[in-house]
């Protein structure tokens, strides 16, 4: 069995009855919001498609775009713009990291290193980095 994305960290934003809670990242969907495609079971709490797979429904609270991870086999995949004003990177760059699931955060880094040096050349990726992860 695989660990479950959500592990024992009470402070996560997930609710208690997320599927992030009990599968790996890419066992479960996420979706933008409740829909009759994935109907909440009475039974145990939670949400899933008529074959069987769970559904988050707080792709926020998850740090996930809403995708068809296990449904569809969709790939898991972020992107990042940066902002055009200079004054918004590090504000931009500490929301999205600190929201972020985990298993998107090295390549959040690598995308924001990248724009940065193509876009601001006057910055230092390091020290914006440590902004925004301060």
């Amino acid at each position: 069995m695989s660990e479950p994305f959500v592990n024992g960290d009470v402070h996560h934003r997930a609710c208690g009855i997320c599927p992030s809670r009990f599968h790996a990242v890419g066992d479960f969907d996420v979706f933008e919001r409740p829909t009759p495609e994935c109907p909440f079971n009475r039974t145990d709490g939670h949400r899933y498609l008529k074959d069987g797979t769970p559904v988050c429904v707080h792709p926020e609270k998850v740090g996930l775009p809403a995708g068809r991870y296990k449904s569809e086999n969709a790939p898991l995949t972020v992107g990042l713009d940066l902002p055009p004003d200079p004054s918004e990177v590090v504000p931009y760059l500490r929301e999205v990291l600190w929201n972020a699931a985990p298993v998107f955060l090295d390549d959040l880094i690598t995308q924001a290193q990248k724009q940065m040096v193509e876009r601001f050349p006057e910055m230092d990726p390091l020290t914006v980095m440590r902004r925004a992860l301060g």
